[in-house]
C-alpha cells in the first residue's frame, strides 16, 4: 500500500482569485512505514506573495526568482504521486490549488483526484475528535507528536509532521465487538465447524507475568494514542 502526505504553500487563499502554488512537500509511506523518498520543490509563482501568506510561511518573491514554474516540475510531481493514496489536511485546499496548476497548462493534464484517492486527514479527525480543535497544531499535542521546529508553515516539514500524526490517528485500537447469544453460549460456531467448550479437559493457558507486562504496556500505548480503550470497559 503507497501512501503520499502531501502540503503546499501559497501566494494567498483563492486560486480563482490568481493565487498560485509556491512550494510543494510530499513524503512517501509504504505499508504504514515511512521511508525515504521525498518530493520536495519551490516555485516561482509570477506573481507577488500576498503579505498575510507571507507571514504564515516565510516565504519570498525574491527566494522564489530563480526556482522553476510549475509547468517544469508537473511531469515529476505527477509521477510521484500517480495512484497513490493521498493523505492532506485540509485536503479541498490543496487539491484545488494543483488542479487550477493542471488546468493552466491545458487539457492534457488530468485532474488530481482522477489520478489517486484522496484522504482528509482534517475531516478525519473532525469525525474521531467532533467539537475539538483539529488543526495540525492541536492533532499534534493530542497525539503526542514533536512539532517544535514548526515556528512557520513549510511544505514538506509539515507533510512530515501530517505523516506522524496520520498513523498515530490511524494505528490504535479501532473497534472490539465482543457480543453474547443465550442460545448460542456453549458453542462456537463459523460456517464450517461447531466446537463444544463445555468440555471438562479443555487446557487453561495462564498468561506469564511478562507478558502480562506487556500487555498492560500495550494498553496504555492504545490510551495515550487513541485516546481511550475498550479493554478498561471490559475489566471495569
Amino acid at each position: 500500500m503507497r501512501q503520499v502526505v502531501l502540503d503546499t504553500e501559497t501566494t494567498g487563499l483563492d486560486p480563482e482569485q490568481g493565487h498560485r502554488i509556491i512550494e510543494i512537500g510530499c513524503v512517501e509511506i509504504i505499508n504504514r512505514r515511512l521511508s525515504n523518498n521525498r518530493y520536495h520543490q519551490y516555485l516561482q509563482p509570477d506573481r507577488e506573495i500576498e503579505a498575510g501568506a507571507q507571514e504564515v510561511h516565510g516565504i519570498t518573491n525574491e527566494f522564489l526568482a530563480d526556482k522553476p514554474r510549475f509547468g517544469d516540475i508537473a511531469a515529476d510531481f505527477i509521477a510521484f504521486v500517480e495512484d497513490a493514496e493521498l493523505i492532506i489536511h485540509n485536503a479541498p485546499f490543496d487539491v484545488g490549488f494543483i488542479n487550477s496548476e493542471l488546468r493552466l497548462l491545458g487539457q492534457e493534464h488530468s485532474l488530481l483526484e482522477s489520478r489517486c484517492k484522496i484522504t482528509d486527514t482534517l475531516s478525519l479527525a473532525r469525525k474521531m475528535h467532533p467539537g475539538q480543535k483539529n488543526s495540525l497544531d492541536a492533532l499534534c499535542k493530542r497525539y503526542e507528536i514533536d512539532n517544535s521546529q514548526r515556528t512557520l508553515h513549510g511544505a514538506l516539514l509539515d507533510a512530515e509532521i501530517l505523516a506522524d500524526v496520520y498513523l498515530a490517528m490511524t494505528g490504535g485500537q479501532v473497534a472490539l465487538v465482543l457480543e453474547a447469544d443465550p442460545s448460542q453460549t456453549n458453542t462456537v460456531k463459523n460456517d464450517n465447524t461447531q466446537l463444544n467448550i463445555n468440555a471438562d479437559n479443555l487446557l487453561v493457558q495462564k498468561a506469564s507475568a511478562d507478558e502480562l507486562a506487556e500487555h498492560n504496556a500495550y494498553l496504555e500505548h492504545i490510551r495515550k494514542t487513541a485516546g481511550e480503550c475498550v479493554w478498561d470497559e471490559i475489566e471495569s
